[in-house]
């Protein structure tokens, strides 16, 4: 019996060895190249991301790492406790690693059978953030662990804490605190507010997210949390809470990242670090080959900010008038100019992808394409007569097709406390101001009559949209604009027709291209291929296409925005001396002006106004204000390439048709122009004698306007 315990003892002692051997080993083999104390006290990521353009031309290296060391003595008190409140407030207690934290951890991971993460300490992430990747298992957790007690044994808790504020990632390229408070609020360290410091602290668990650039508010809810956080540990009094929440911090860029394109940058950063983590893309000496043209960014640049310069001298407003321009290549979708703003180290609000503007009569062509398909045709007579609406509460009711006033049954008014016409006339002005009476007035206030469906949209003549969403309804026209790319809520009223609704511009822009490109939708990008420092193939991005329209269609409402430029409000455009098509765009009081237009090869879209609803002043139009920007690009974007039309579908016809009556031209026709047709939708009937002395002739006159 005695011998057979020994024995057990023996086996027991031998494999109690042999396991302790071979974790010394595994533990070994494990920390074997984790950096020495003074290798992580040096350490600096040198290998920048370099930004191409399409022609391997040299954008930026706006990757490159941005940091300022700080003395720990100079951090300001409030910063060090609100990283400490909101990431590890028992810092100053724990020895490297948190036993509680990471029980929750482990617990949180078995319940979603993944590594979800959590648990870790300053110290840990520090030394995450310093040597390790952010690669979720268990071996690089356990690489954190060794890592973290090897720092808590050869630096104090002070030397640690100012290790992770100088080297901790908190978005838009910056490293530490000191950058980060340059970067978003063009401060340095000592000069943040409280709740300035609690803002950036709120950044460590994803700067991406809770950006203020990108996302003010949603950076505003984070700040407050820290602030409760600091609050409920003590480390602030209520009166420091109370002020410290009410104040809105003012965000804005120490210096601008790129040059050229900062805005384009801007807008493929996002993609980038949606895909990478920021340790490997702004360390890793990335390449990435983008679909942008530095000859047309900086010819776009050039131009915008030339035209408003002079647009400033007239208006003499206190502030400067914004801009946004976007071209692409219409069959990709591939981004050759992005515009986003005058001056990016102004503002970094980028106006073509997060602006939403009223797009005036820019929107008219997605009512007229809805038209089209529910029975209409580009020679449809529409009355273009005044029209007065309105409001019963629920929608907008007809009331009378002239502004005589005359026809008018005030008797719907009674809830108004109008009677008669001269009540009506003395309140109008109020009753426009109050939303209760609606005149979609003309531009300059002039009526043609009985006019084609072509030129009820070259002259823009607003009666005429109001008038076609009557008939094929307004959720009829938000199911196109929805299929086209539309993507901001509209809603189902007559005021749609003039563009009441607001919506982004690369939105708009996207729609235009569907009509461009013969019906098939293209998603608009920006980057092509990313390899790695050695070359090899990260990522490539293709065109992503899907039809929502037929040839026929798209070509239809592109054969009548050709007609908007050679006989319409974007004449203007004619100077491109080449084949175009395009619509203008105005809004009420000329807060903003559109010229959208393309090529069989290129499409541009330009908005001008200023960032809050201004006007740009009288007559201000997109014809003349925004249409010789986008014509001016427009000649050196298309400057190699040879002219040529869009490409037409076998289903179409083309038949000469009478202008003033809308059917075959006949030798009693007076003026005859040569219209386009889906085969079998064309007028059947020539005009008689009779037709063409009855029907008056429509004015010839033509504003370059709406």
């Amino acid at each position: 019996m005695k011998t057979t315990n020994i024995k057990l003892l023996i086996i027991s002692l031998i494999i109690t060895t042999l396991l302790v051997l071979l974790i010394s080993i595994y533990i070994a083999e494990l920390t074997k190249d984790l950096p020495s104390e003074e290798e992580l006290k040096n350490f600096s990521p040198v290998l920048s991301t370099k930004v191409f353009d399409r022609n391997g031309e040299i954008i930026t290296e706006l990757f490159t790492e941005k940091r300022t060391w700080v003395e720990f003595k100079d951090i300001p008190e409030n910063l060090k406790l609100a990283v400490l409140a909101i990431e590890d407030h028992t810092f100053y207690h724990h020895w490297g690693i948190n036993p509680k934290r990471i029980l929750k951890a482990m617990l949180d991971n078995i319940f979603h059978r993944k590594i979800t993460g959590g648990g870790s300490t300053i110290t840990q992430q520090l030394a995450k953030i310093s040597f390790l990747t952010h690669k979720r298992n268990l071996k690089r957790k356990l690489k954190e662990l060794f890592l973290a007690l090897n720092l808590e044994h050869n630096f104090s808790k002070n030397e640690i804490l100012e290790m992770y504020l100088n080297q901790v990632y908190l978005g838009h390229g910056a490293y530490g605190f000191q950058q980060a408070a340059r970067i978003y609020f063009s401060k340095n360290l000592h000069e943040l507010t409280l709740s300035e410091t609690a803002l950036l602290a709120g950044l460590i668990r994803s700067p991406m997210y809770y950006s203020p650039i990108k996302n003010y508010d949603r950076a505003i809810k984070r700040r407050n949390i820290v602030l409760k956080r600091m609050l409920d540990l003590g480390y602030i009094t209520k009166e420091q809470y109370q002020q410290a929440i009410e104040e809105q911090p003012i965000i804005g860029y120490f210096s601008i990242p790129s040059v050229t394109a900062p805005y384009f940058i801007e807008y493929i950063r996002d993609e980038l670090e949606s895909s990478f983590s920021s340790d490997i893309l702004y360390t890793g000496g990335f390449k990435i080959y983008t679909t942008l043209d530095l000859k047309l960014q900086r010819a776009a640049e050039d131009i915008v900010n030339r035209r408003l310069s002079i647009l400033d001298s007239i208006l003499r407003s206190s502030e400067p008038v914004q801009a946004a321009l976007l071209a692409m290549e219409v069959k990709t979708g591939q981004i050759l100019a992005m515009v986003g703003g005058r001056d990016f180290r102004k503002t970094q609000f980028n106006r073509i992808t997060q602006a939403k503007r009223q797009p005036g009569s820019a929107f008219k062509p997605i009512v007229y394409l809805a038209a089209l398909e529910h029975g209409f045709t580009p020679a449809s007579l529409i009355d273009d007569t005044p029209l007065v609406f309105y409001n019963n509460g629920t929608d907008w009711e007809l009331l009378a097709t002239t502004t005589d006033f005359s026809t008018i049954d005030y008797s719907k008014l009674n809830k108004l406390k109008i009677s008669n016409k001269d009540e009506f006339l003395s309140n109008l002005s109020k009753l426009k101001e109050k939303n209760k009476i609606w005149i979609p007035e003309n531009y300059d206030n002039k009526y043609y009559g009985k006019v084609t469906l072509r030129k009820a949209l070259e002259l823009s003549l607003n009666s005429c949209s109001v008038r076609l969403i009557m008939e094929v309804g307004p959720s009829t026209v938000i199911e196109y604009a929805k299929k086209l790319g539309i993507t901001t809520p509209l809603g189902p009223t007559y005021s749609l027709a003039l563009g009441a609704y607001e919506v982004i511009p690369i939105e708009l822009i996207e729609c235009y291209n569907t009509f461009a490109n013969n019906g098939i939708k293209v998603e608009p990008y920006g980057i092509v291929e990313i390899k790695d420092r050695f070359d090899n193939i990260l990522k490539t991005c293709t065109p992503k296409e899907s039809i929502v329209l037929s040839h026929e269609s798209a070509y239809l409402i592109t054969n009548l925005l050709k007609g908007v430029v050679k006989n319409g409000t974007g004449k203007y455009a004619k100077n491109l001396g080449k084949t175009c098509a395009g619509k203008t765009g105005t809004t009420n009081d000329c807060t903003d002006a559109w010229f959208i237009g393309y090529t069989p090869d290129i499409i541009c879209g330009v908005w001008v106004g200023f960032d809050v609803k201004k006007s740009l002043g009288r007559d201000a139009t997109g014809g003349k204000i925004a249409c010789p920007i986008w014509t001016e690009f427009m000649k050196v974007a298309t400057t190699n390439i040879l002219d040529k039309d869009f490409e037409k579908p076998q289903n179409i016809t083309e038949v000469l048709i009478d202008a003033n009556t809308g059917l075959l031209a006949s030798h009693y026709s007076k003026k005859i122009y040569l219209e386009t047709f889906i085969k079998g939708t064309e007028p059947k009937t020539f005009t008689s004698e009779e037709q063409s002395t009855t029907e008056e002739s429509i004015q010839e006159e033509i504003d370059t306007g709406f």
